[in-house]
């Protein structure tokens, strides 16, 4: 017990003195090292442009390790079924397909009515495309098949190609149906056609362009658009054919008028005992034929109404899938490959569309039921699959006398997550205000003109809100933090002070076309000197002289010719001229001729030797004007990513003006890429030299301190370009 209480004592104390001598060595710690500008730390570091490699070479390479190696990258079931673990996940992805199953069937049947076709054609939708998946897509969890916000976009295509009625008369339902399915699978054709060409070009990264807020944006226009469209089956009413803007307002409109003419509804087994289809006239799914159907060809000649259609199509069903693919992928560590996923969904639409299949993507819904009921890889998409052909082949009848009130019933339930994206409203107001603004003109665009007008318009002002903000930076005068080599915005950091005499200045975006001159504009403001007042002021004040000059040397030459002209005058003399006039003139003409040239080289001698002791007159101090009072200005572009045209001409102009007015450029803090383009773009030269180029902003700082007049290897002035 003593021991152990005269050990404590010791212990705390040694552990105290090595504190101490802890908090002593950091007070103490200081670096030092040369000065290093762009020409020291190249050669210091060996600097050295990177070798430019022939990819195509590489592609070109045939051998059997690269063949396998690219079967293996696009047809990824061969990496990961060999190893799959039967009795860790089996068990698991048994019950999530099932339960997946149970799901897809309903939904199939309920989102063909949104595309406008007949039910069935969503079940062979929820079977071809799905098995292609399992065979060619990298997530594990996500279920690819019919989606809403797919299916209505689909429907407002076909129901614009295939309308309800014609010229004022009806259409045979059968007539249309076909049309609407021949549409319907040629535009799978070309969705798929699309998907697969972006992904074998590696385009993967397009959807990078589609933020959060504007995908969550655009699904909750889309569900709200779905649902105003299963209006009509709830109520069992006919309505009017409506496409392009504002044709959600005016079937919303039309319900509301129709709303009277709306029919009792009944489930199944009452719509089959009473015989609700020929008692009430309500719609039912109606016929569900056995079996599948054979390969048709794509009808070619829609494929010009359809691009632009398609295309839409495939970025958005994209773009959903690889958001929720990349969200189970970080949730259970694994990786999604963006352009192999474009590869599987595009090969799910082209061979579903040649099955008489429509544009297909995964459902939010249905990825989430796959996950919590514990699947653990696409074995769970193939046996739900496998169970919705079960459907196709055997028990299809059973759902013969659906209601398809019912179907429009699961459809809005199935809206509820995406509706909920409504409160993003306020969770955005909270975080970013841009991203908010982003979210509501994507929700009014798909809203007023339609899906896919909509989504142009969200993109093309998404991309704008980004140059706008990229325009308008934050641009800040740096200040010395005491006793650090640290710099910091002196409005942000109040013991943050400017260095006498030096300027540093920094821009938080890269300048480019879109801000070149924006960042002139505040650099000049915040060094607070009117620098192209100066250079003006400076300009006149020197032309005048210039003019001075020229008028004093035409006075001179002006005097000599008078000079020379009375010499010869004095020759020829009036015979009625008295001596004395004569002698008179003769001594004036002679004391003229002697005094006045000689005086005038001995004063131009004279005026040659001061201007040569005197200092240049073209300063601004000799002109009479405000002097800046710092002596260099220093750019910090650390922010600086890419270099264009128009930047390295303000640049340019910037050296040019600041030496204009007596302060020396110097620049800090480019990294690698950027130097390269500033060469490639021959920046460098005889006035800017790579010693005008520092490593970190407090290299650029010491220098301009140890020399606060321009560099003397290089002339105070440049070509402005």
């Amino acid at each position: 017990m003593g021991l152990a209480d005269a050990s404590g004592p010791r212990d705390t104390q040694a552990l105290l003195s090595a504190t101490q001598a802890v908090e002593l060595r950091r007070r103490d710690y200081h670096m030092e090292r040369p000065l290093l500008n762009q020409e020291h730390l190249e050669e210091l570091g060996r600097w050295g442009s990177a070798p430019r490699t022939r990819q195509w070479r590489t592609w070109l390479q045939c051998s059997h390790a690269r063949a396998r190696a690219l079967l293996l990258q696009h047809l990824p079931v061969l990496v990961w079924l060999p190893r799959y673990p039967v009795r860790d996940w089996l068990l698991g992805d048994l019950l999530s397909g099932m339960s997946v199953a149970i799901m897809q069937l309903p939904q199939g049947l309920a989102y063909a009515l949104l595309a406008g076709l007949p039910p069935v054609f969503g079940l062979y939708s929820s079977f071809y495309p799905v098995f292609i998946y399992f065979l060619f897509g990298t997530s594990r969890h996500i279920s690819v098949g019919t989606f809403a916000v797919m299916s209505v976009m689909v429907g407002s295509v076909t129901e614009s190609l295939a309308p309800q009625t014609l010229n004022d008369s009806t259409i045979n339902e059968t007539t249309r149906d076909a049309e609407r399915v021949r549409v319907a699978s040629t535009l799978s054709v070309l969705v798929g056609l699309f998907q697969v060409g972006l992904g074998l070009i590696h385009f993967g990264f397009l959807v990078t362009y589609l933020s959060e807020p504007l995908v969550r944006g655009y699904t909750t226009a889309a569900a709200v658009q779905v649902f105003v469209s299963q209006l009509k089956y709830v109520f069992g009413l006919h309505l009017s054919s409506h496409s392009g803007p504002l044709s959600l307002i005016y079937t919303v409109l039309e319900v509301c008028r129709k709303l009277p003419q709306s029919k009792l509804i009944g489930a199944t087994g009452i719509s089959y005992g009473m015989g609700l289809k020929h008692i009430f006239g309500v719609d039912v799914v109606g016929n569900i034929s056995a079996g599948l159907v054979p390969p048709v060809a794509p009808n070619t000649q829609l494929f010009s109404k359809l691009v632009g259609s398609a295309f839409t199509i495939a970025v958005v069903g994209f773009a959903i899938a690889i958001s929720l693919g990349k969200i189970f992928a970080l949730r259970h560590g694994y990786r999604v490959d963006s352009n192999q996923e474009l590869v599987a969904l595009g090969l799910s639409n082209l061979i579903g569309g040649i099955f008489q299949c429509f544009p297909v993507s995964c459902s939010m819904s249905r990825s989430l039921v796959q996950e919590s009921t514990g699947g653990n890889s696409q074995v769970a998409g193939a046996i739900s699959s496998l169970f919705i052909l079960l459907i196709i082949v055997k028990l299809g009848e059973l759902f013969r006398d659906l209601p398809k009130a019912v179907l429009a019933a699961i459809i809005i339930v199935n809206l509820k997550g995406m509706l909920r994206q409504l409160s993003d409203v306020c969770s955005f107001w909270k975080a970013n205000q841009a991203d908010l603004l982003i979210w509501l003109v994507t929700f009014a665009a798909t809203i007023l003109l339609n899906l896919d007008l909509g989504l142009m318009v969200s993109v093309v002002f998404s991309l704008l809100l980004v140059v706008v903000r990229t325009q308008m930076p934050h641009y800040s005068i740096l200040g010395q933090v005491p006793d650090t080599d640290i710099y910091r915005d002196v409005a942000e950091y109040s013991e943050a002070k400017e260095v006498p005499g030096v300027k540093v200045f920094r821009s938080s975006a890269t300048v480019y076309f879109a801000n070149a001159d924006f960042y002139s504009d505040a650099l000049k403001q915040r060094c607070g000197v009117d620098v192209d007042f100066l250079i003006s002021q400076k300009k006149k004040l020197l032309k005048k002289r210039e003019q001075l000059k020229l008028k004093q040397l035409q006075k001179e030459k002006k005097l000599q010719k008078q000079a020379a002209s009375s010499k010869g005058a004095s020759v020829s003399i009036n015979v009625n001229t008295s001596l004395e006039d004569m002698r008179s003139n003769n001594v004036e003409d002679c004391k003229v001729m002697q005094v006045s040239p000689g005086d005038k080289m001995e004063d131009a001698t004279a005026n040659g030797q001061e201007d040569s002791k005197a200092p240049d007159g073209s300063t601004l101090k000799a002109l009479g004007l405000p002097q800046p009072d710092f002596h260099s200005l220093i750019l910090d572009l650390g922010a600086l990513s890419f270099v264009d045209t128009v930047c390295l001409k303000s640049l340019k102009n910037i050296f040019h003006d600041f030496r204009d007015i007596e302060v020396e450029v110097y620049m800090a803090a480019c990294h690698s890429p950027v130097v390269s383009q500033l060469e490639a773009g021959h920046f460098f030269d005889a006035s800017i030299t790579k010693k005008h180029l520092f490593a970190s902003v407090h290299d650029a700082v010491t220098f301009a301190l140890q020399h606060p007049r321009p560099v003397p290897d290089s002339p105070v002035s440049v070509t402005r370009l």
